[in-house]
């Protein structure tokens, strides 16, 4: 839609003009979900209020803004929940914001406290590599449920997550315990410098700590296009393992939705999990309960993680003391399928 106006949102919405009206400036005689719906169609079609006309002069809504990059992840899908939860539980409306794969978190996060004017941003998956000056500059306090951006976070914000680089070391340590020494790695894209290259860093770390040299070859990357947090990675890389036969007894993917795809690929190929080949996730996803076999996994504490973010948050915005980086513990979790490599 094209400049859209006021009266396009009242229309979208069902309401009329003063309830839009209402909504921007939080005034009250709205309801919190009435707000929040129309506050989500002025995020997605791109309205942005004129800040001079007098009936539309904007100031902080009690609005927490969540943007998540990679929402069909599976992984996200509790914390959305136990955020949404406990952002209910106060007087603020909740504005979910898909982040595309691509896109910079940054320039969204720029656009919803323009459109939006948050009190509050949670940012689910994504990585910041030197915009600290520019992540002050949003004024607006904000919570990242990882840990990767630890080092520029500024006074105003907080990182929750789990430290990847260490549990990515940890399976890889496991898997190496079983006897295993060629590992292949079905990692996100070469140039992630998210939580992709902690894993990817990790898995190297544990590889070196045992005396393995690294093999690039039995590192497979999604080709331009493919979701590297998807089923279909998983499945053509493991696919792609057995049909050409590459040197390995253990797989280690980047998540549980990619080892997935990885053992059915395997399975299609007429080879087994574990007994041909170990295959490892990452994450915990509930899914993983309702598998026939279960998948070895790290399992990290996304419930605590969710919860920490909102509360750690809301301190902030209540100007309270709050901690900057909260690091949790993960769990390995041993499933059913990785085994003890076969004696040939």
């Amino acid at each position: 839609m094209t400049n859209p106006t006021i009266k396009d949102i009242a229309s979208i919405c069902g309401v009329s003009v003063s309830t839009v009206s209402r909504a921007i400036n939080d005034a009250e005689g709205i309801s919190v979900s009435t707000r929040a719906k129309i506050l989500a169609t002025i995020e997605k079609i791109g309205f942005v209020p004129d800040t001079n006309a007098r009936n539309l002069k904007i100031n902080k809504n009690k609005t927490i803004a969540v943007l998540v990059k990679g929402i069909t992840n599976p992984f996200f899908t509790p914390m959305i929940k136990v955020i949404e939860e406990e952002i209910s539980k106060t007087e603020y409306s909740f504005v979910l914001t898909k982040v595309e794969e691509h896109s910079s978190e940054l320039e969204v996060a720029k656009r919803a406290t323009k459109i939006l004017k948050p009190e509050g941003i949670i940012f689910l998956g994504g990585h910041f590599i030197s915009d600290a000056e520019e992540l002050e500059a949003l004024d607006t306090p904000y919570s990242m449920t990882t840990i990767v951006n630890k080092d520029i976070i500024n006074k105003n914000a907080t990182c929750v997550g789990i430290d990847d680089f260490k549990e990515s070391a940890r399976m890889v340590d496991y898997l190496i315990s079983l006897g295993h020494r060629k590992i292949a790695f079905i990692a996100a894209r070469a140039d992630d410098l998210s939580i992709g290259h902690l894993r990817m860093e990790g898995y190297k770390k544990a590889l070196a700590d045992h005396g393995i040299d690294f093999d690039e070859n039995l590192v497979i990357y999604p080709p331009k296009g493919l979701n590297p947090y998807s089923l279909s990675h998983g499945y053509e890389s493991a696919k792609k393992i057995v049909k050409e036969g590459l040197d390995c007894t253990a797989i280690f993917s980047i998540s549980d939705f990619v080892a997935i795809g990885a053992i059915k690929a395997i399975h299609d190929m007429g080879k087994s999990v574990p007994e041909d080949y170990s295959v490892t996730g990452f994450d915990g996803l509930e899914i993983n309960e309702f598998l026939l076999k279960p998948i070895t996994t790290i399992a990290q504490p996304t419930v605590k993680i969710a919860y920490t973010s909102v509360r750690e948050l809301f301190k902030i915005i209540n100007k309270k003391d709050h901690e900057e980086v909260t690091s949790f513990d993960a769990e390995l979790f041993v499933g059913e399928t990785t085994a003890n490599i076969r004696k040939v």
